[in-house]
């Protein structure tokens, strides 16, 4: 009788392949698929957390150069300074030390502005 009732299901229901499982037809396996809908967990090797170490120690010396050259840019020469900071700052965050670059380009484009629009009229 179990027979039956899948054959009648197989031929109401349009199918090029009639081998395919179709969704009413009730399949022999149970797959588990919980992997493909669950979202990868990245390993993280010993070695990927020295290389971070590495990047983010090289970057923070250029992130103090473009610290100070933007904080004296607020001093002497905003303009050059200040844009010599900001791309300094930029190169410094590419490298790991983005608290460093990231108060650069901000002190930078600040004095940048500040030397344009408010020095003239002193």
């Amino acid at each position: 009788m179990e027979d039956e009732k899948h054959t009648k299901v197989r031929s109401i229901l349009q199918t090029p392949n009639t081998d395919v499982d179709i969704p009413d037809y009730p399949s022999e396996y149970r797959e588990e698929t919980a992997a493909e809908i669950a979202a990868p967990v990245p390993l993280v090797q010993r070695r990927d957390r020295e290389e971070s170490r590495e990047r983010a120690e090289g970057g923070t010396g250029m992130g103090w150069a473009a610290l100070v050259l933007s904080i004296l840019s607020l001093f002497v020469m905003p303009i050059l300074f200040g844009a010599a900071g900001i791309v300094i700052g930029f190169i410094a965050r590419r490298r790991g030390a983005e608290g460093l670059g990231a108060w650069a380009i901000g002190i930078g484009a600040l004095s940048i502005i500040v030397g344009i629009f408010v020095l003239p009229f002193f």
